[in-house]
């Protein structure tokens, strides 16, 4: 029997799925075998995005999380894979270890990463602006043994006790040495290319003072044919706790250089009709395994910010480099508690991402870049110099195919949150008051370029580069480039911004016997100050011109058609922002087991790139009008919670209204929306004995209720959101093995916002196996995607292509991996 086949017989004779919800207190971890589990404890504190932790039914708020020893379960997989397992947070993944979408209750997602989510380590923002166009928050985090636990809020008090998270947190907390001991594991992917170790440790120095260190190292051609090493790199945290009689001090410390590749909508066979399309493989290209890309497209040479020629490297994809380093500090003094965050990081790093303009018949291109009658020709790789015959690879296609390169030259960002929290004994019940100041800086110093190549379209990591002669033998490429720059001078750009931050905010929460009364307030206001450069500012900028960018003495046409830099015309950048955010809730516990809740919320987030370039900014570089410099998200959500005897399950109902100024897809088109959405969130979960059962259901409906700019949209459902999330976990665990798998539901949405062509729902089914054949070992079988499942995320049509062709962005194929583990 195939190694696939057993993992898929012992899933479905257990019929087990994903990790369970973990509901334990913040920095847990387990260094130790699984064992069986036990009746969930009848007390789980929370302390994400509230004053100060406590017991899940006595908060008016809607959480989650997960144990990072539940996430390591589903093999050797990113944040986007862990995080699309939890209840409540939709994901768009597929795009590989960063940039991909997070959002909350229907939230728009108008340009990638995560707007209106908040994305943390250990209590502080990873980046303080979770979209920039192609360098999202999670590019510069990484999963690995090192992480104890995630926690995520859903609205609440998110949108008070952090900025820019008006929709929600995620929380990513490490460990932090409270347990000693640590382990070793290396995998091995066994049907694609990946070797990979991680390793942690933790133990007590003294009484008072301990330590935790993890990290791990990776690289190989990734799940994906590329014919390169796409994935190479890693990461190191430390950290050092000393303790106190009564508090503590932690310094920690975080060194990142990952490289991975980006994978984008590649080309299908689309057919059907806009309510039910059908998407397959073109001959030649398998849309769950292969790319674009090759050894023959693995540089590209183009401008630097200074306009000087530079070769660019293809095969680094996403290439994130990070050091951070950090202080934790938390005293009792005088019946209050002092909690003291501060960090300081490092952020830079190549985002290098290549998907078809165009993909049609080789004439069809040929004939529409280089006229009626042109040529075309290998320009590389083992058929250079030759005619590309008309059944080319099986499909006769070539693709117009762009490369985006953007360079983060600075994304260094500082943080400090101090707070102060005290309870008091009023009457029957207990007055909790907290004040607190948040303090950040965000620099975004970034340039933008494109190149525009002609490819063939083939998978197996077999792609060339080609040249298009026309008609009259004049050559329109240079070595497979067809302009170094996309469509003229558009998206050529640099910009190098600071933003600063200055957010006081202060909560009052009453608890007197069943009931629960609190609300909170935060004031953030802050400021943009830089420069940026582009011919797309408009003011007579010239943005195309010649330039020899091979060095060879000669302006071939390609060169003529060079994106460059009006260097000389920077516009400035210099505005102010401040907007209120609130939020109010009651809970009350109906009983030991139960618990009722309501909250209403309004919080705001900040923009930054999206309104770059675009009108909202005045020549002079102050704001045209002060609410373009901010989106808000208004909230009313209510709902149950119930905890009895190892069975949980909790269900919030929710309303949201959302402004999203916005660039799409990081294009020139600007946008300017508001949204409503509504729906219901659902979790639970039992334990018995040795099985465990967990289950997330998300139903939202969303509308966009006005489009400023283009009133045909009013009214349409936004694209991407489907109506259902569904995700479903049982898993066995015993003292010698761990079975179990990942099952998570999708269901069909629109792929663009006219709403007409429509994206499959999908199901995709991951799997586990984990043998404890002592204490001190583990070994692994884990897949992802058993079934092959096609699973889209993306289709740049938006409706139904007459050529048949169209080009998608899927989840990945099945992946296989084995993993050894040495405990100590």
């Amino acid at each position: 029997m195939k190694i696939s086949g057993l993992l898929l017989t012992l899933v479905a004779t257990t019929s087990v799925s994903t990790s369970v919800f973990a509901q334990t207190n913040a920095g847990q971890e387990h260094a130790a075998p699984p064992q069986i589990a036990q009746p969930e404890a009848e007390k789980e504190v929370f302390s994400t995005g509230v004053a100060k932790g406590r017991d899940r039914l006595d908060s008016a708020t809607s959480t989650s999380s997960l144990k990072g020893s539940e996430a390591q379960k589903l093999g050797p997989v990113g944040l986007s894979d862990i995080l699309r397992t939890m209840a409540g947070i939709r994901v768009e993944s597929g795009i590989s270890e960063g940039n991909n979408n997070y959002t909350v209750r229907g939230l728009p997602i108008g340009s990638g990463g995560s707007k209106y989510v908040q994305i943390e380590e250990d209590g502080l923002p990873v980046l303080e602006f979770n979209d920039i166009f192609n360098i999202a928050g999670d590019s510069f985090f990484r999963a690995d043994f090192s992480l104890a636990q995630i926690e995520t809020i859903r609205g609440g008090s998110a949108s008070t006790f952090a900025s820019g998270s008006p929709g929600g947190l995620i929380n990513l907390i490490s460990k932090t040495g409270d347990t000693e001991g640590g382990s070793l594991q290396l995998t091995t992917g066994l049907d694609y290319d990946l070797k990979r170790a991680d390793v942690e440790y933790g133990a007590k120095l003294s009484d008072s003072l301990r330590f935790h260190v993890g990290g791990f190292y990776r690289f190989g051609e990734g799940p994906r044919e590329t014919g390169m090493t796409s994935f190479k790199g890693g990461q190191v945290k430390l950290n050092v706790t000393k303790t106190f009689s009564n508090g503590y001090v932690r310094a920690y410390a975080k060194l990142l250089d990952d490289r991975a590749p980006s994978y984008a909508t590649y080309p299908v066979t689309l057919t059907g009709t806009n309510d039910k399309p059908v998407l397959g493989n073109i001959p030649g290209f398998d849309i769950l395994k292969d790319t674009m890309l090759s050894p023959n497209i693995s540089t590209m040479l183009g401008l630097d910010s200074t306009n000087r020629v530079t070769n660019y490297s293809v095969k680094d994809g996403q290439h994130a480099e990070s050091k951070s380093l950090g202080l934790e500090a938390q005293f009792e003094l005088g019946g209050w508690t002092l909690t003291d965050r501060i960090r300081y990081s490092t952020a830079s790093g190549q985002f290098l991402r290549g998907f078809p303009s165009t993909i049609a018949p080789i004439a069809t291109v040929a004939n529409s870049l280089a006229g009626t009658g042109a040529v075309a020709t290998y320009a590389n790789g083992p058929n250079a110099g030759k005619l590309v015959p008309a059944n080319a690879n099986g499909n006769g296609l070539l693709s117009n195919f762009y490369v985006n390169n953007y360079n983060l030259r600075n994304g260094d960002h500082f943080a400090n949150d101090f707070r102060g929290t005290r309870v008091w004994k009023v009457g029957r019940g207990d007055l909790t008051v907290t004040g607190g100041l948040y303090i950040a800086s965000q620099t975004v110093a970034a340039d933008a370029m494109q190149v525009s190549m002609v490819t063939d379209v083939v998978g197996g990591a077999q792609a060339s580069l080609v040249n298009l002669t026309s008609a009259a033998g004049v050559a329109q490429t240079q070595d497979g480039v067809y302009a170094y720059g996309r469509n003229g001078p558009r998206l050529r750009r640099s910009f190098d911004v600071d933003y600063s931050f200055f957010a006081p905010y202060a909560s009052i929460n009453y608890h007197f016997g069943k009931m629960a009364i609190g609300g909170s307030l935060r004031y953030d206001t802050g400021h943009a100050r830089g420069t940026m450069t582009g011919s797309d500012l408009g003011g007579g900028r010239v943005g195309t011109g010649s330039v020899d960018m091979n060095g060879d003495g000669k302006i071939s046409a390609p060169e003529t058609r060079t994106s460059i830099l009006p260097l000389s015309q920077p516009a400035p950048v210099n505005y102010d922002f401040k907007y209120l955010s609130y939020s109010a809730g009651i809970n009350y516990r109906v009983a030991e087991p139960l618990a009722l809740f309501a909250r209403y919320s309004r919080g705001g987030r900040v923009n930054a790139d999206k309104i770059l370039f675009t009108n909202a900014i005045a020549a002079r570089g102050d704001i045209i009008e002060d609410r373009q410099a901010y989106d808000a998200v208004k909230q009313l959500e209510g709902g149950l919670k119930f905890r009895r005897n190892g069975i949980t399950f909790n269900a919030t109902g929710f309303l949201a209204y959302a402004d999203d100024h916005n660039l799409l897809n990081g294009s020139v088109t600007w946008t300017y929306r508001k949204y409503r959405t509504y729906g219901l969130e659902m979790e639970g979960g039992i334990k018995r004995g040795p099985f465990s059962l967990a289950a997330g259901a998300t139903y939202t409906k969303a509308k966009i209720t006005k489009d400023f700019f283009d009133p045909t949209q009013t009214g349409k459902q936004p694209r991407h959101q489907p109506a259902w999330t569904l995700q479903a976990t049982p898993q066995v665990d015993t003292k010698y093995a761990t079975v179990g798998a990942s099952v998570v539901t999708i269901t069909s949405s629109y792929a663009q916002d006219v709403n007409q062509l429509k994206m499959p729902g999908f199901t995709t089914v991951g799997g586990f196996v984990i043998l404890h054949p002592t204490r001190a070992i583990d070994v692994a079988l884990t897949g992802t995607n058993l079934f092959n499942a096609k699973g889209f995320l993306d289709i740049s049509q938006a409706s139904m292509p007459t050529t048949g062709i169209g080009w998608a962005r899927s989840v990945q194929g099945r992946t296989l991996a084995v993993s050894a583990r040495v405990n100590f």
